[in-house]
């Protein structure tokens, strides 16, 4: 069981998303919301507080009578409950769900303590709310996205359970659970946020992690079945380059390919001083898709681990307003619901996915081109030339994919769109940023599985599956038992989605 207390860092949020680890709370995190519930009821009885006894966003300038005040919020809830689009990945929507869950737990937001234990419940029963991919802007928060949770917490609207939509209601009452009671402001404080663009955040994060590293070991896979030479890949080499990321990403490569037999040392070939002829029949360079991985793929290291880093500051942040202080006994109005951190992130992110899938694009149509690789019959062809196909069809897919990748790269960060009668003058968009990124890597793993299957391919073309190292024999053997030889033509889609499922799922 993981138990909120303090801090919640990536890797304790992964295990509650990926390994069903149960969410625990602490008695000291019930405590200090309860304080903050309790100081807020009693220091917002004569004061003017935003979402307590006045409207919303441009109506704050209305006072709210104090017969009205619960009846607001529910109102707030339900008239923000009009996402659109497709469902958001169950997955997703516990990220956002314990990414507001943890921030609640700070005890910055006044809310009741059933609040905290409801969201624990749902998210130890697997229940997930429906949150929608359409709706949010990313700057009063996730406003309409988590208007979609709040709405399953007052125990209306649509939840899925083992995979089935079902009425929030019937399955409360099934679970026994009992919705919350609104007692102060729980409508907005639920709402104000940007859990839900973090919670996407931190699911892209996990898998492009997997995208870079399937890449890393295609690339290391090429370098094996050309014989390239290792000098590119040594630590002399990229210890030049003082960016970690390239020679993190060159050790790696090393580390994959120790044990083979095929990637060859310089000095035992151009530098023997036998080669006097004129042209050389040896490749002196490989194609920069092979040769110079560390440079490409040292950036996208780096850039995943960066965004990684604003994540779980995001998630251990209070980003509500207003701010309750119950410290300095204050209450502070402002704009910590403003998504700009996590939307500039994810369009980062989204670029380097892209590159990824890009340079696995390249690494491709080498494989695919006899005239470049000269070592391989066209489209890595196991059957006859002419009659059969061999990956033809599937590179038109890898390529238009890819395409879909480049134009999805553009950024979200600076598409802002004034709304709210201008309130909301300037917003993040960090939703849209965020969803478009985890499009961007699903589409990367469709590159890659295409990718490999064609590696797998041209290994047993030139006969190598017992020269290459043990790290590249290991994911040959778990393919084949996938992926027949495709000497004869067959349908080829359910295999591109079986490679697919098994990039994201090891």
């Amino acid at each position: 069981m993981n138990t909120i207390q303090e801090y919640l860092s990536l890797s304790e949020f992964d295990k509650i998303l990926f390994d069903k680890e149960e969410v625990g709370i602490s008695p000291e995190v019930l405590n200090r919301v309860k304080e903050s519930f309790e100081f807020l009821k009693e220091f917002s009885e004569n004061k003017v507080i935003y979402g307590v006894n006045t409207g919303f966003g441009p109506m704050a300038q209305y006072r709210i009578e104090d017969a009205d005040r619960i009846q607001l919020q529910y109102n707030l809830i339900r008239s923000h409950s009009s996402g659109t689009g497709k469902p958001l990945d169950p997955v997703m929507v516990r990220a956002a769900m314990l990414a507001r869950l943890n921030t609640l737990s700070l005890g910055n937001s006044g809310v009741h303590p059933s609040v905290i234990q409801l969201m624990k419940e749902l998210l130890n029963r697997d229940i997930t709310p429906l949150i929608f991919e359409h709706g949010g802007v990313g700057a009063s928060g996730d406003l309409v996205q988590l208007a979609h949770l709040a709405l399953v917490l007052i125990g209306e609207g649509e939840v899925f359970v083992k995979g089935e939509r079902k009425n929030t209601a019937e399955v409360f009452a099934a679970e026994g659970l009992e919705p919350i009671s609104v007692e102060i402001r729980e409508g907005l404080a639920l709402m104000n946020g940007t859990s839900v663009m973090t919670g996407v955040g931190v699911v892209n994060v996990h898998y492009a992690k997997k995208v870079l590293e399937w890449s890393l070991k295609a690339s290391c896979a090429i370098n094996e079945i050309v014989q390239a030479y290792d000098d590119h890949l040594s630590e002399e080499l990229n210890g030049t380059k003082l960016h970690q990321g390239q020679r993190e990403v060159a050790k790696r490569m090393r580390e994959n390919l120790d044990g083979s037999k095929l990637v060859r040392k310089r000095a035992d070939h151009l530098y023997s001083g036998d080669n006097t002829e004129t042209v050389f029949k040896e490749k002196v360079q490989e194609y920069y898709s092979l040769r110079c991985v560390p440079q490409i793929l040292g950036p996208v290291l780096e850039t995943i681990d960066s965004v990684a880093a604003i994540l779980e500051k995001e998630i251990n942040s209070a980003n509500d307003n207003p701010i309750i202080d119950v410290a300095n006994k204050h209450v502070y109005h402002g704009g910590n619901f403003h998504g700009d951190y996590i939307s500039l992130e994810m369009d980062k992110l989204k670029i380097v996915i892209a590159k990824t899938s890009m340079l696995a694009e390249r690494q491709l149509n080498y494989l695919m081109n006899a005239k470049i690789n000269e070592i391989l019959p066209p489209f890595v062809n196991m059957g006859k030339l002419g009659f059969n196909f061999g990956m033809q069809g599937t590179q038109f897919t890898a390529v238009s994919t890819t395409a879909e990748n480049q134009m999805l790269s553009n950024p979200m960060y600076i598409h802002s769109i004034p709304n709210n009668n201008d309130n909301q003058d300037i917003v993040s968009m960090g939703t849209n940023s965020a969803v478009i990124a985890a499009k961007v890597i699903e589409n990367a793993f469709e590159v890659l599985a295409i990718e490999w299957m064609s590696i797998i391919q041209a290994i047993d073309i030139l006969k190598q599956k017992d020269a290459i190292s043990p790290s590249t024999r290991k994911i040959y053997d778990d393919l084949r038992v996938i992926l027949p030889e495709f000497s004869a033509d067959q349908v080829m889609y359910p295999f591109v989605q079986k490679v697919k499922n098994h990039l994201i799922n090891n």
